[in-house]
C-alpha cells in the first residue's frame, strides 16, 4: 500500500509464537518433486512504495535460499513482482543467487495497490505448464476483494502449491487475508518487521529446502542449522 510509513514492529514473543507456527506448517505440508530435479519456487514480492525500505533488505536474504538447498538438487527460481499502475512482472526461472540479486536490484518500488490476484493467477499458469513447488509472497497490505481471491487461492490449492505468505508489518487486514490465502493453498503465513531480519532468512530457506527436497531434508536441515529451524524438528517428533 502505498505512502504507509511508521510501520509497527511485533512483540518479541508473538514474532516467537508464529515462527514457530509456520515453521511447524510448512514441516506438515507434502512435498511433490519436480520432474527435472530441482526444486522450484516462485518467489513474489509488493513492490509499492511502501515496501521500499526492506526491498533491499529482502534481495540479501534471498541468497540463503539458494544455499540452504546444496546437495538435494538445486533450487529454481522465479521472480514476481507488482507496483505501480496495475504492472505486475515475472524474470525467467534462474538457478543461481547472483542472477536473481542482479534482477531485484534493478526494480525500483513504485506507489499503487496490491494485485495478489495477478500473483496467484501466474502461479496457476507456470505449475500448469511446469510443476511448482512452493509459492512464497512477500507484502504488507490487501486491497482487494477477497472473495475474488481466495477463490483463486483455491484453485492454486487443488493443484497442490501451497503459498507460504510472509507478512511485512501487522495491518490487520492483510493479517486476516494472508491468512486465509495460506490455509487455502495448503501454506502458511507468517509476521516479521524490520527488525528480525535472521528469523526471514531462516524461514525464506526453509521453505526453499521444503521446495528441493521435501519434508525429510527439511527435518535433516533443522537439526543441522538449529535457531528457528530447529523449530521444524521438534514439531514433528
Amino acid at each position: 500500500m502505498s505512502g504507509e510509513k511508521g510501520k509497527k514492529r511485533l512483540p518479541t514473543q508473538q514474532n516467537a509464537d508464529q515462527v514457530s507456527a509456520f515453521l511447524a506448517k510448512v514441516a506438515a505440508t507434502p512435498a511433490v518433486k519436480s520432474a527435472g530435479g530441482r526444486g522450484r519456487l516462485l518467489f513474489a514480492m509488493d513492490a509499492t512504495a511502501s515496501r521500499e525500505p526492506s526491498w533491499d533488505q529482502a534481495c540479501h536474504l534471498q541468497a540463503e535460499m539458494f544455499h540452504a538447498t546444496d546437495g538435494l538438487g538445486g533450487l529454481e527460481v522465479q521472480l514476481v513482482f507488482f507496483r505501480g499502475f496495475g504492472e505486475c512482472k515475472s524474470s525467467p526461472w534462474v538457478a543461481s543467487s547472483a542472477e536473481l540479486v542482479r534482477r531485484m536490484t534493478k526494480v525500483r518500488c513504485l506507489g499503487g495497490r496490491t494485485q495478489i490476484r495477478k500473483i496467484l493467477r501466474h502461479a496457476i499458469r507456470e505449475t500448469d505448464s511446469k510443476r511448482v513447488n512452493a509459492l512464497v509472497f512477500v507484502g504488507d497490505a490487501f486491497e482487494e476483494d477477497i472473495d475474488d481471491v481466495c477463490d483463486i487461492a483455491g484453485e492454486l490449492g487443488v493443484r497442490g502449491v501451497p503459498a507460504f505468505v510472509f507478512q511485512e508489518g501487522n495491518d490487520p487486514v492483510a493479517t486476516g487475508a494472508f491468512r486465509q490465502i495460506a490455509k487455502l493453498t495448503g501454506g502458511a503465513h507468517c509476521s516479521f518487521d524490520l527488525a528480525s531480519a535472521q528469523q526471514l532468512k531462516d524461514l525464506l530457506s526453509a521453505v526453499a529446502v521444503f521446495a528441493a527436497g521435501g519434508r525429510m531434508a527439511l527435518e535433516d536441515y533443522s537439526s543441522k542449522k538449529g535457531g528457528a529451524a530447529r523449530l521444524i524438528s521438534n514439531q514433528m517428533k
